[in-house]
């Protein structure tokens, strides 16, 4: 089959806009454009003219700076590495300060507890403390010995029980 040159012309037009709305380069057509084809050539009978709008390209040319195609020199100053350096230790020496800081206020705290307790201590009278600190020792005595009562007043119980069941153990 041979193609006229206008025919050529208007197969190149049609394929460029067929590769165009099918996404560049990735071959094959999309669904839009499949279909946009098929209602053109439905409306027209065979060898009917279909008309089919292009978008010329203009083509514009291209000037490259060629300063910019340069490798870039990203190298860090060494002075700036030096003061980052310092800035670093700085740093720790202040966090470490800080930390510091945050002890002794604490202690400042436990401090003051402790001082304060102190005073209440040197108020208390001395002899006032001895005698009810005798009456406690007295109650704790005296609670015991009623223990020991109770336990005594037990042992004997158990023990005539005891010999109650001897007794019957050997008849």
């Amino acid at each position: 089959m041979h193609f006229s040159s206008s025919a050529n012309s208007i197969f190149a037009t049609m394929s460029r806009q067929l590769n165009i709305k099918s996404g560049g380069d990735k071959g094959g057509f999309s669904g839009h454009s499949a279909v946009g084809l098929r209602k053109a050539a439905g409306s027209c009978g065979p060898g009917a003219h279909v008309p089919i709008h292009v978008p010329t390209w203009e083509h514009h040319q291209v000037t490259v700076n060629k300063s910019l195609l340069a490798p870039l020199n990203v190298e860090v100053d060494p002075e700036i590495q030096k003061v980052r350096a310092q800035e670093w230790e700085e740093i720790k020496a202040l966090n470490k300060f800080a930390s510091l800081i945050d002890k002794v206020r604490f202690l400042e705290q436990q401090n003051q507890v402790l001082e304060t307790k102190w005073e209440l201590l040197q108020q208390l009278d001395p002899n006032n403390c001895k005698n009810s600190l005798e009456a406690i020792l007295e109650g704790c005595t005296s609670n015991l010995r009623k223990q020991l009562e109770t336990l005594s007043g037990d042992r004997v119980r158990l023990d005539l029980e005891l010999k109650g069941t001897r007794d019957l153990v050997e008849d």
